[in-house]
């Protein structure tokens, strides 16, 4: 897989970069990454990963674009207030960066339709807000074989967690939805918090792509804002889950 000039100059940082290089970004160029939820933790996954040259990059969301967004949700302009978020992203990243296709997908993931959605990927992102979307991503993902890497935030605190085939899944960390879970609506969310997090969530993507350095596999990045501390726990594959275990 060739290059143009422009391309060669476009990712010219990635391509003297010892870790991704030539073999990297051509792995890149030729990936599929689907990102679910085009919200605080998508819209700068996004917009990093076709910067990056994601070669198709989809983005799964039924949801419209609100005043409230526009205070962490860096892909939308108060212009975009009621349009498909889907719609205004694939705009947006196809200015970004016109050699990366787009693949909108304007519908609510459910665990009904989660793995007609994830099948035709090879890496799934979810960034959203609601447990049984998480739950349904993370199940199709198991199913079909698929990476996932998954964030989360509230308050000031996010996570990041990648769950590879054959390892700890989503599920085997939060067995199901807390009966008190807290929502970024209720209780409030740092915007800037959702570019660290989102990003971290493309780096990982990118890493995993690429095969550059170690991956967060069977790891759970926890990064606390208010006191600039983080921490990285192990994930256990747990043998009753009822995605992956036995």
């Amino acid at each position: 897989m060739s290059f143009s000039p422009e391309e060669v100059e476009r990712y010219a940082r990635h391509l003297v970069l010892r870790e991704i290089g030539g073999p990297g970004q051509q792995a890149l160029k030729a990936s599929r990454v689907l990102i679910v939820g085009a919200g605080g933790l998508g819209a700068p996954a996004a917009l990093y990963l076709a910067a990056a040259g994601v070669g198709v990059l989809g983005l799964a969301d039924d949801d419209t674009v609100g005043m409230s967004n526009l205070q962490r949700q860096v892909l939308y302009a108060t212009e975009d207030i009621g349009r498909l978020k889907v719609d205004v992203a694939s705009n947006r990243l196809a200015d970004l960066n016109p050699h990366v296709q787009i693949e909108a997908h304007a519908v609510a993931v459910t665990a009904d339709n989660a793995r007609e959605v994830v099948s035709g990927y090879d890496l799934v992102l979810d960034g959203t807000d609601n447990f049984d979307v998480r739950f349904a991503v993370s199940d199709a993902c198991v199913a079909e074989g698929k990476t996932l890497v998954s964030g989360a935030i509230g308050r000031w605190t996010g996570q990041v967690g990648v769950y590879p085939p054959g390892q700890a899944c989503y599920r085997c960390l939060v067995p199901e939805a807390p009966p008190d879970a807290e929502t970024c609506s209720a209780v409030g969310v740092v915007g800037a918090l959702a570019g660290v997090i989102g990003s971290m969530m493309a780096l990982e993507a990118i890493k995993l792509i690429t095969g550059a350095g170690d991956p967060l596999a069977g790891r759970l990045f926890i990064y606390d804002a208010l006191s600039a501390e983080t921490r990285t726990v192990r994930l256990s594959k747990d043998p009753a889950c009822p995605a992956c275990g036995a």
